[in-house]
């Protein structure tokens, strides 16, 4: 029962899918066989059909939901993507992805918008705490079209934790600069593909080459030096003692995967999102087996 995972999973988010989608995030390339399940899961009433998209657990109004937000994105698309080449201006800067919701498709005014980046090899920090100094400085802390939440350094851009979150995430990050290296960071993580063999790739002459500002080279110029070692390791090791200070009531294994902090990983969801996501998931399915005594393999 291949059709019902993807439908699971996004019901977490009360996002129904239509059915290219669920071909798309299915681990089976057969499409006859997950359009057979998906009638089979209509005909049992476990799944209904409801403005295209299939709804799980009669939840009509995630439909109607999704279409607001799908119009949302639409319309904040275009200010991300600038929002994106702009923070690529920025020093050691080498690609900017859009992630989170927006790069779903969906957006609603309570949310933000989320960018995945890729650095410099040892100079990930100064390259965080430039953004978000210009953050806390110029847009007075607001993360609205700034959230810049998570960055990998070049040298090291495979994701170590390998789970359908962290494939869903990487499937569906919205490349905006840094061709070669967008290139680069998806042969690095092919393993999503396993998850996700329907998933198809991305559309990389979109992917745009930005000129850094002058300031930006001018730091650089300064910071490429014993002196540029020296700031990066003095601020990762400011911004980790202020998190461990600041999120103090989560063990060291949650820690170390919801604040990861090293030379090469800067990674700030103190919420733990990850393993929310996947627990959720995991009940879900458990749920689904006991109700309707299916088998999900």
């Amino acid at each position: 029962m291949e059709a019902i995972k993807p439908i699971l999973y996004y019901s977490i988010f009360n996002y129904p899918l239509n059915e290219d989608e669920i071909y798309r995030f299915a681990k089976t390339s057969d499409l006859a066989r997950l359009q057979e399940e998906l009638k089979e899961l209509i005909d049992k009433k476990i799944i209904i059909k409801h403005h295209g998209f299939y709804v799980y657990n009669n939840d009509t109004k995630s439909a109607k939901q999704r279409l607001k937000g799908n119009k949302n994105a639409k319309e904040v698309m275009p200010k991300a993507l600038k929002r994106a080449a702009f923070i690529s201006k920025f020093p050691y800067i080498k690609s900017v992805q859009i992630s989170g919701s927006l790069s779903k498709g969906y957006y609603d005014n309570d949310g933000d918008v989320d960018f995945f980046l890729i650095t410099k090899p040892n100079r990930l920090w100064i390259a965080r705490t430039c953004l978000i100094a210009y953050k806390k400085i110029v847009l007075q802390n607001s993360k609205k079209y700034f959230c810049v939440n998570y960055f990998i350094s070049s040298n090291q851009l495979e994701i170590p934790e390998k789970n359908l979150f962290t494939a869903t995430e990487l499937a569906t990050l919205i490349p905006v600069t840094g061709k070669a290296l967008y290139t680069d960071f998806k042969q690095a993580n092919n393993w999503a593909n396993n998850y996700f063999p329907n998933i198809g790739t991305s559309k990389n002459q979109e992917i745009i080459d930005v000129k850094p500002f002058k300031i930006s080279k001018f730091l650089e110029f300064i910071f490429n030096s014993k002196l540029g070692d020296i700031t990066d390791n003095l601020f990762r090791k400011l911004t980790l003692k202020r998190w461990m200070s600041k999120f103090n009531d989560l063990d060291k294994q949650q820690f170390e995967i919801a604040l990861k902090s090293t030379k090469s990983v800067s990674k700030h969801h103190p919420q733990n999102f990850q393993k929310k996501v996947i627990d959720a998931y995991n009940t879900k399915i458990k749920e689904f087996e006991n109700t309707y005594n299916l088998k999900i393999n």
